[in-house]
């Protein structure tokens, strides 16, 4: 088996930074290249039904704000991804990844992109109703992905 490239799936916990470990030092061993994927999951606004012509808002501003959000989201998505890379990154090649999707979806999508050999997530260990409510981004990437996944379970 050679492991070329490792897609890792990261955001700010303390779960994704052990799988971040992880990948890092899988890549280390097959001297292979890392991709760090953030993903900013979209925030859909509910329509404002103050006009009654077209039950959208006629306010210029929203989208301005929309505009903001998405930079300030990007600005810190690469904060974190840079944040990785000076502490696991040295000496490998690194690329970043930030998108917009549904977690799951971007993680499989920036896989393919990269052409990555394996995916590393980390897990929550959620289990029963929290689970159901949450979902799992690890095990909606298992399902859908065509190629291996590494999930990586926190150790307290």
């Amino acid at each position: 088996m050679k492991i070329n490239n490792v897609l890792i799936g990261v955001d700010e916990s303390t779960y994704a930074h052990n799988a971040v470990a992880y990948g890092f030092d899988i890549a280390r061993k097959y001297n292979a290249a890392v991709g760090l994927v953030h993903i900013i999951e979209p925030v859909i606004y509910p329509p404002d039904t103050n006009d009654g012509l077209v039950g959208m808002s006629m306010d210029p501003a929203m989208g301005q704000m929309q505009v903001e959000l998405v930079n300030l989201q990007s600005e810190h998505s690469s904060t974190v991804i840079e944040g990785l890379i000076k502490e696991f990154g040295t000496g490998l090649v690194v690329t970043k990844f930030i998108e917009f999707d549904d977690a799951g979806n971007g993680i499989i999508n920036c896989a393919k992109q990269f052409n990555a050999d394996l995916i590393v997530v980390g897990t929550h260990k959620r289990s029963g109703l929290d689970r159901l409510l949450s979902g799992s981004i690890a095990e909606s990437v298992i399902r859908h992905s065509d190629i291996p996944v590494m999930v990586v379970p926190f150790a307290e």
